[in-house]
Formats: structure tokens, C-alpha cells, sequence
């Protein structure tokens, strides 16, 4: 396999992969719950740690964030759903709504179960105000600059939609409906550097002061960095976590209130502990390349065909045994859709790129790493491929916590009207 930490390696034994596939067949989801702790311990110097639910929804990955003391920012109402059924409740600081437009059945929503709105746009904050008066609040603040691995995933600037880009202006609103402003949150992108981070933290300093009302949080956003290769080095948390105390205790000091620092990651919680298990069905020499077409397509993984991702990829032989000196060939890793983009071995440019494996034959299998977060979360019934399995290691034990759907299930929603 490639270079997969020991952690990871427990779970990933030949033979713990081959009860998999007989037990689920192919392709599916493993996470490894001990990972996601792990990463969780890392940053226990913040107050609060406020998990981007939209990188990993499942209830039971939810249900282990509970447990382990972290919260939720919930982007939809389906998310809202989602984390009151994993056991959050909704008024209490456990569940923060973030979002640029605030539709009707969210607004009902929020109002009746007193869910905190970490806002967009001025129009949010209008939308509420006029329906309910002293409901808590967030700014979501643009700080009129961003960063992140993609230009896709920038979320600061005048490229992004979103934040609000006057702070001043939301005030006022928030003034004129009496509604109880709690926290400012700046997020500028996923996968940002950390040498934007002085930046980021100064224009919070700044806006918060601006704006000089007592308020309990801040919240740096996410965008935690993951190392995806071997080359990638994971964020210097003690230098993320030292640069915003300092920040949080100026404010706190400047405007004379106890504040409270948040952290919202999402891939950085579940990023490293997801793989995909794939079967090779064919390998195909075209021309000068050689292609190896797996059971699984974008419609399960589209990082790398929306954003040029890499992904570690490794092999597991379906029989270990023979398997010595097997050559090391330039092999193309692709899906089963009839798209020519869907192909897992591509440059951030979208070109086609080749990775030296281990030779692979049909009835083998292929694992993609790395994939806990924005996987099966952004998964999709593309040329109508049922939903897969996803599955959790905890306790070192492997439990089911979405089964396979069925093909009759997806079309039930056209056939049974």
C-alpha cells in the first residue's frame, strides 16, 4: 500500500478488507472512527469545536461528534434534521445555521426551535428581524479577501458570494429589529494557507472592534488543511490556535466581555479517515496508456473531477498470494459512467495523470484514500447508480451506518406518484 499511517493500517488489513467485500460487496465507504478522534484531541484548546456537518453527514458520524463534546453547524434544514436526530439540541449553542438566504421553512424552523443564524446577507437578518425580534445572531463577515486549495473553494473576496461585505450595514438591521447579536465568524476558504492567517485575524480584530458591541463569540471558520500526498503537511494547529487566543483576548479586552473561540472544521475531522473500495473490471491499453476502469464512478467520488483532487490510491489483491515482483506500471484509475470525465487520476487542471501503481488484473481491487469528507456527503444517482454503503470502524468492530440503496428505492420517487 501507499505510505497510510499506522493508525489506519489496523483497519485496513487484507483480511479485514476482503470481509468487507464479501459482506457488502463493492463499492463502499469505510471510516475509521479512531482517526476522527484523534483529530478531534488536536484541537481541544479551542472553546468550542463546531463540526462542518456538510463534509461528513451521516447521523452515526454525527452521533460520534456528540459524544466527543464537538457541535454543529448545520447548513440546511436537512441538516438541522439531521443533527437533532443525532442528539443536538437545538437550543442551547449546540446548532448554529449558517447560510446566504434564509428560506421560508428554515425560518420557521429556527424560530420555533431558537437556532442561532450565523448570516449571509443583510436580506437574512431583515427576513428575521421582522418575524422575530431578539433571536440570536452571527455576522458571517466577507473580509473582502480569500484562499483555498481551488478557486471553487474560495469563500472570501469579491469572487465569492459569500459574507457580508458591510458589516456596518448588517448593524444596523440588526439595530433596527432588536435582534441579539452573539458572535462574528470569518471564513475565507477550505484548504487555506496558514500564511494568510495573520491577515485573517487582524481583519477580525478590526471588524469586531468596528462594530463595538458585546458579543460571546468568534468563530475562525475551517479550512483546515489535510495532507492529501505524501509531499502535503497537515496545519501547525499550536500556531493556528496561538494566533487566534491572541486575537480573541484583544477583542475581549477591547470591548470588555468574555468571549468564547470557535473552530469549524470538516475535512480536517474526517478527511483522513474515509477510504473507497472499489473492483477493477477491466484494464484496457489505449495507445499509450493504460486504463483501469473500477465500479465506482463521480457519482460516489466527484472530488477529483470538480476540483482536480488527489487522492493516495492503493491495491488489494484479491488472492496475496503469488504476488511477488509484480511490475510497476503508469495506470489511469476510471469509473464505470459514460462520461470521459470520470476519471480519479487527474492534475488540478482537469488533465489526465497517470500514477505509477502496482499491475492490477479484473477481480482485484482499488482503494481510494483519504475520502471521509466531501465523498459520499456530495455522492449523487448519476446514470441512475443507486447510493452506496457506508460503513464505520469503532471499537474495532465494523458496523453498517447507511446501507446499500436500492435501484427501487431511487425510483420510487417518479413511480410512486
Amino acid at each position: 500500500m501507499c505510505n497510510i499511517p499506522n493508525i489506519q493500517k489496523k483497519m485496513l488489513t487484507h483480511n479485514n478488507i476482503m470481509y468487507l467485500i464479501k459482506k457488502y460487496k463493492t463499492p463502499i465507504w469505510v471510516y475509521n472512527a479512531n482517526i476522527i478522534i484523534k483529530q478531534i484531541k488536536k484541537l481541544e484548546k479551542f472553546d468550542i469545536i463546531r463540526f462542518a456537518q456538510k463534509s461528513c453527514s451521516n447521523i452515526h458520524i454525527l452521533k460520534l461528534m456528540k459524544k466527543n463534546n464537538v457541535k454543529i453547524d448545520a447548513v440546511s434544514l436537512g441538516e438541522i434534521k439531521r443533527a437533532i436526530i443525532a442528539g443536538f439540541k437545538p437550543n442551547n449553542n449546540d446548532i448554529v445555521f449558517t447560510s446566504d438566504i434564509l428560506e421560508n421553512k428554515v425560518l420557521r424552523e429556527v424560530i420555533q426551535k431558537k437556532i442561532p443564524v450565523n448570516a449571509g446577507s443583510v436580506d437574512m437578518l431583515k427576513k428575521i428581524g421582522k418575524v422575530s425580534p431578539g433571536h440570536s445572531v452571527w455576522i458571517r463577515i466577507n473580509p473582502k479577501f480569500g484562499n483555498g486549495h481551488h478557486i471553487k473553494t474560495n469563500t472570501g473576496g469579491d469572487t465569492s458570494k459569500h459574507g457580508i461585505w458591510n458589516p456596518i450595514e448588517a448593524l444596523s438591521i440588526i439595530n433596527q429589529y432588536n435582534l441579539n447579536l452573539i458572535g462574528l465568524h470569518m471564513h475565507i476558504g477550505s484548504g487555506v494557507n496558514t500564511e494568510n492567517l495573520y491577515q485573517v485575524c487582524k481583519s477580525m480584530k478590526k471588524n469586531a472592534i468596528q462594530l463595538n458591541k458585546k458579543i460571546k463569540f468568534i468563530s475562525a471558520g475551517g479550512g483546515l488543511k489535510i495532507p492529501y500526498s505524501d509531499q502535503d503537511k497537515e496545519t501547525d494547529i499550536e500556531n493556528y490556535y496561538n494566533k487566534w487566543n491572541h486575537t480573541k483576548k484583544i477583542i475581549s479586552s477591547t470591548l470588555k466581555c468574555p468571549i468564547k473561540l470557535e473552530i469549524e472544521p470538516g475535512r480536517f475531522l474526517v478527511g483522513q479517515s474515509g477510504i473507497l473500495i472499489a473492483k477493477v473490471y477491466t484494464v484496457k491499453n489505449m495507445g499509450n496508456n493504460t486504463f483501469v476502469l473500477i465500479n465506482s464512478g463521480f457519482n460516489d467520488l466527484i472530488r477529483p473531477t470538480l476540483y482536480g483532487s488527489y487522492h493516495k490510491i492503493s491495491v488489494m489483491y484479491q488472492n496475496i498470494k503469488n504476488k511477488n515482483n509484480i511490475p510497476m506500471i503508469k495506470s489511469i484509475i476510471a469509473g464505470p459512467l459514460c462520461e470521459s470525465g470520470d476519471v480519479f487520476t487527474v492534475k488540478e487542471t482537469g488533465i489526465i495523470f497517470p500514477r505509477i501503481l502496482p499491475q492490477v488484473s479484473p477481480g482485484d481491487y482499488i482503494i481510494i484514500h483519504d475520502t471521509g469528507a466531501y465523498g459520499a456527503s456530495m455522492s449523487s444517482n448519476y446514470n441512475s447508480r443507486p447510493f452506496i454503503p457506508e460503513i464505520l470502524y469503532i471499537k474495532e468492530k465494523f458496523k453498517l451506518i447507511r446501507r446499500r440503496q436500492t435501484i427501487q428505492e431511487m425510483l420510487s420517487l417518479e413511480t410512486s406518484i
